[in-house]
């Protein structure tokens, strides 16, 4: 590529949308040329407040001569169509989380970018956040032996979604898709590939217009053997994010998450280690992400958060789906 910053276009001017385009501004590499939006309020928002010129449709943006890349934020029931539109135009793809709203639209998605020989990465952000990214570094360094088991739950909200397509499971592929994409990718990026799914959901409170249900408990049975427990809902009045790693030789617990908790670990027989959240410094992961996204498609390397894993993490929702519905474990 001759050029010496990635020319890169937004789609999806809401809130998700622009912050990623305000994250995509610090990136010293890339060059945020133009945004589009369906909406001409949303795309004279974005343009505002981005300094950016406003496009009315995804076509009319990726027709500038300028174009390398696009960051796709729109409803994941428009993931795949956008990123075989961009793939087709041969410019690059960062796809927000859920990759898509079901694994055949992942399939496609995977198909376009080979053929087009394009950088397709998927925004599983909650990995660079210090609370998880501490995590993975100390399983990964060995702080408690093999992962063998893993708790997490995530909580909040009452009364489901104010836009109306997160209301749809075909729109937004659903609770364990929209919102605990990030969990389902944080379990296995500790303990590894899912070979077997059971769960148990059903719906909630008369306020909450969803088509789906807004309670979950995912049991997971890992390749590497472990077991793990994934409770999701957006029907609790008092939230929570907090999780458990159970190691072969020692064992880690977190609390808070995002800000003001804090990480715990330690080996059988000595005093428990504590991390305060606050305390870890790390780059802005919105914005490390789209940096390395960046990187890899200037040098032509691999995804750094390939098709692959968003749809792996899309697959095991559909699995707890299939599972709640029937009653029965699905392998995978």
């Amino acid at each position: 590529m001759s050029r010496d910053k990635l020319g890169v276009g937004l789609i999806g001017c809401g809130s998700m949308g622009r912050g990623l385009g305000k994250n995509l501004r610090e990136v010293e590499t890339a060059r945020l040329v133009g945004v589009a939006d369906v909406s001409a309020e949303a795309v004279a928002q974005a343009s505002s407040e981005l300094e950016a010129p406003g496009y009315e449709s995804a076509e009319a943006l990726m027709a500038r001569d300028d174009l390398d890349a696009v960051v796709i934020a729109s409803p994941p029931f428009q993931h795949r169509p956008l990123t075989e539109l961009a793939a087709a135009r041969g410019k690059h793809v960062f796809v927000e989380k859920p990759m898509a709203a079901n694994t055949p639209d992942c399939d496609a998605m995977m198909r376009a970018a080979e053929q087009a020989g394009i950088t397709l990465m998927v925004g599983q952000v909650l990995r660079y956040y210090p609370c998880w990214w501490q995590i993975l570094e100390l399983v990964r360094a060995g702080e408690i032996g093999q992962p063998i088991g893993i708790t997490v739950t995530r909580i909040g909200g009452w009364g489901g979604w104010s836009k109306s397509w997160r209301n749809s499971l075909e729109m937004s592929g659903g609770l364990l898709m929209e919102v605990n994409a990030h969990e389902l990718d944080f379990m296995c990026q500790v303990c590894g590939d899912v070979t077997r799914v059971y769960a148990e959901a059903d719906h909630y409170g008369a306020n909450d217009p969803s088509d789906y249900p807004n309670l979950y408990f995912v049991s997971l049975r890992f390749a590497s053997g472990a077991v793990g427990l994934l409770h999701a809902s957006t029907m609790a009045a008092i939230g929570d994010l907090s999780g458990k790693v159970q190691g072969a030789e020692g064992t880690l617990l977190y609390t808070g998450g995002f800000s003001g908790g804090e990480i715990r670990y330690g080996r059988p027989d000595e005093e428990p280690r504590v991390i305060r959240i606050g305390d870890i410094q790390v780059e802005p992961p919105v914005r490390k992400e789209l940096r390395l996204f960046v990187e890899a498609a200037f040098a032509g390397a691999p995804s750094p958060i390939p098709g692959s894993e968003g749809r792996r993490n899309v697959r095991i929702a559909e699995a707890a789906y299939e599972s709640a519905r029937t009653g029965k474990p699905v392998s995978l």
